[in-house]
């Protein structure tokens, strides 16, 4: 899980608790449950009973005898909310990964487009199939101008990472390059060696 996953769900979670507790209060305060099931509510609290309302008369007053900057401030904190609500939602809808990648060559292929799954794909399919690779896992993230390669191989206990590497470039990577025209492809490869238990020598 991403820094960025962790905190959307965070986000996510903390908005669902707030709205369902504040549900939940409305809800038993409407259909007046803590009467009816005998129930005591904490001191102070808010919406009780179908008559309660959530600031009354004697809060508004209040709150308004505090000077002309009272309102003022409450319109911008309201507004500010909302536009780092919208924020937040325009972040999540904007595209991680660019879905589809223009198949160049000479001449270039227009209209013709490539998928970043199938891609990704068969650059870890070859990527697996190498000496030294016990498994390999690729993700193409980015926008299709800018997009960006993510490669992790799993050595075996024979494999070698300056070989790997090499074998790597000039394997899947070239045949990558090949296939889609694209000259220029930004990669991160991240190498580790998978566990293995310790020998017995008898």
């Amino acid at each position: 899980m991403t820094p960025r996953s962790a905190l959307n769900r965070s986000l996510l979670a903390l908005a669902g608790l707030v709205l369902l507790g504040g549900g939940l209060l409305i809800l038993f305060a409407g259909l007046d449950l803590y009467r009816r099931h005998d129930l005591a509510p904490p001191a102070g609290w808010p919406l009780t009973t179908p008559a309660d309302v959530l600031l009354g008369s004697a809060d508004r007053a209040r709150w308004s005898s505090q000077g002309w900057w009272w309102w003022p401030a409450v319109i911008a904190a309201l507004a500010l909310t909302a536009l780092l609500a919208l924020w937040w939602l325009l972040a999540q809808l904007s595209r991680r990964r660019p879905g589809s990648l223009p198949v160049g060559g000479t001449p270039p292929q227009e209209g013709v487009e490539l998928r970043d799954r199938a891609l990704s794909d068969a650059i870890a399919n070859e990527a697996g199939a190498l000496p030294g690779v016990g498994h390999a896992a690729v993700l193409i993230t980015g926008r299709p101008a800018h997009h960006r390669t993510r490669i992790k191989l799993t050595l075996t206990p024979e494999g070698t990472p300056g070989a790997t590497l090499g074998a790597l470039c000039e394997g899947p990577l070239s045949t990558a390059r090949r296939s889609t025209g694209l000259i220029d492809m930004p990669t991160e490869v991240r190498l580790q060696v998978s566990r293995h238990g310790p020998h017995r020598v008898e």
